[in-house]
């Protein structure tokens, strides 16, 4: 058995498709942030669909894998530097945890070429299939496992032409559009039906210079200031006893020179305390931001005495709400917000029982966190409404949709992207963070212990940003929108009703085809 094996996996090693495939995954990750050459998203898998003609269903499968599997061994490696540096465990067992996660997220593209093939009446790879079935696949990648949305083919685009189909269709939309697009250019290098794909790139083409033209929210004609505090802690210090006084007071130090802004942005977890030991400094950071006529709106992690359970939280300091008749601040009160969507192995262990005894990886700080309920009332601050998701959750614009209220008025979004060093998640991290300020049509505040620390536009564009690894303060005036997006009001049907429709039109056309060549060509009577 181990023979036959190694034989198999030998002659794998040696098959220049497999090669091919797998570096063809690999290069997509310039198409991201901080490459972003958005277009090598379009060319490459036009490029690796040419290696899919006529392939089974097994083999279909087999280079999806592959390809899959180069696409997220360079797309997130950036996860590789958190388990590395903070999981303590060896190199050996680290890299195998890595090649295991990117092996499970390669599923996904391999179930969408399996199934290309699979529903064909040829059991033959269909290049027409796949668009639909990557958009089915990679809505279960998102909810899988709790979901891990992460690197998928749109967010490439926020910087091409694509992205005024963003408002409209969302970054889902856009991955469907990019899919056509690769297929439309394979097939006229390959000079097969000229004239109609031609006219499929006419037709994106004209629809993507329409939609340029739109304006789909309007300005509210107010505006407000804001100042993002950047203290950068060093992830090894932040939790330290002896450190907590120190971190805590140098934020306050960083917003004392800024108490001219309406808001003051601190990241998740900015305060390294629980809630309701940390109250003497909360109290004096709430007192020192009503005096200026300014608010603080900071992370913290609470814990419910009653329940035993701990939140990853923002709560709102300073100025006194006009509707709070009990002051600005005071412990558990209702202007807070629990994190919903918490992160595997860092905010919840599955399995914990059995895990937690196996590594150091299994036990990080603060690692056994409660959901917060999935609708939550906004922020509100400075008589502002703002819809606060807490670091992984801006890669889920589902959530954003169901917490988005007339009155919001900007997006917040505060993380601690120090576990990941120098590496390019927090560069992904941002560019989401943008995507998701251009499809729901407001200004996203991304605030970060060490950076990429950036105020966001309406239209996911960049007004100001800190560098990382800075110790700093982003001061902007934030313009504010009004109205909504196509997407934010149906945006979260899209996932349901565009790969039905392009699957009912293409089995449709498919019979009718069908039926047409046996007209033309009947079988030979018996």
């Amino acid at each position: 058995m181990l023979k036959r094996f190694g034989q198999r996996l030998l002659a794998n090693l040696k098959n220049k498709t497999n090669w091919l495939s797998f570096l063809a995954g690999l290069g997509l990750v310039l198409a991201y942030a901080p490459f972003s050459l958005w277009y090598l998203a379009i060319l490459i898998p036009a490029a690796w669909l040419r290696l899919m003609a006529g392939r089974s269903a097994r083999d279909s499968a087999k280079q999806g894998f592959i390809f899959g599997l180069g696409w997220f061994i360079s797309g997130i490696s950036w996860v590789h530097v958190s388990i590395d540096q903070f999981g303590g465990l060896p190199l050996v067992v680290s890299l195998l945890l890595m090649l295991l996660l990117c092996s499970y997220l390669a599923l996904y593209p391999a179930l969408s070429c399996y199934l290309s093939a699979r529903l064909t009446r040829e059991q033959q790879f269909s290049l027409w299939l796949l668009p639909p079935l990557w958009l089915i696949a990679e809505s279960l990648r998102s909810v899988m496992l709790t979901g891990f949305p992460w690197l998928s083919l749109g967010y490439s685009q926020i910087d091409s032409p694509l992205a005024t189909f963003a408002p409209v269709i969302g970054e889902t939309g856009i991955t469907f559009v990019m899919l056509c697009l690769s297929i439309a250019l394979l097939q006229l290098s390959r000079k097969v039906q000229i004239k109609r794909h031609l006219a499929l790139l006419a037709v994106l083409a004209a629809t993507g210079f329409a939609l340029s033209q739109q304006t789909w929210v309007t300005p509210a004609g107010k505006s407000i200031k804001v100042a993002l505090v950047q203290a950068n802690i060093k992830q090894e210090l932040k939790w330290l006893p002896e450190q907590e006084w120190p971190s805590m007071l140098k934020f306050l130090d960083l917003t004392e020179k800024n108490y001219d802004a309406d808001i003051i942005i601190w990241p998740e977890s900015a305060v390294p305390a629980i809630e309701s030991t940390a109250q003497d400094f909360l109290d004096l950071a709430n007192q020192g931001a009503a005096l200026n006529n300014s608010t603080i709106i900071t992370g913290i992690i609470n814990y419910n005495f009653e329940a035993r359970t701990y939140f990853n939280s923002l709560i709102v300091l300073g100025k006194k709400q006009p509707e709070d008749q009990q002051g600005s601040y005071y412990y558990n009160n209702a202007n807070r917000y629990y994190k919903n969507h918490l992160l595997p192995i860092g905010e919840f262990v599955p399995f914990q029982e059995i895990l937690r005894p196996l590594a150091p990886l299994f036990n990080l700080p603060m690692s056994s966190f409660s959901r917060g309920s999935y609708v939550q009332p906004n922020l509100v601050a400075q008589g502002l409404d703002l819809l606060p998701l807490i670091c992984f959750e801006i890669a889920f614009p589902h959530q954003l949709a169901a917490n988005l209220t007339r009155d919001t008025d900007m997006i917040l979004t505060v993380s601690n992207d120090a576990w990941f060093g120098d590496s390019h998640g927090p560069h992904q991290h941002l560019e989401i963070a943008r995507m998701r300020a251009l499809e729901f049509g407001r200004p996203v505040l991304r605030s970060t212990n060490n950076g990429i620390t950036a105020t966001v536009d309406h239209r996911g564009k960049i007004t100001s940003r800190i560098p990382q690894f800075e110790e700093a303060v982003l001061r902007d005036e934030i313009k504010l929108q009004q109205g909504f997006t196509p997407y934010s009001q149906w945006g979260r049907y899209l996932q349901y009703l565009l790969p039905l429709l392009s699957l009912l039109i293409y089995f449709g056309f498919s019979k009718f085809s069908a039926q047409r060549q046996e007209k033309l060509f009947p079988p030979p009577a018996a």
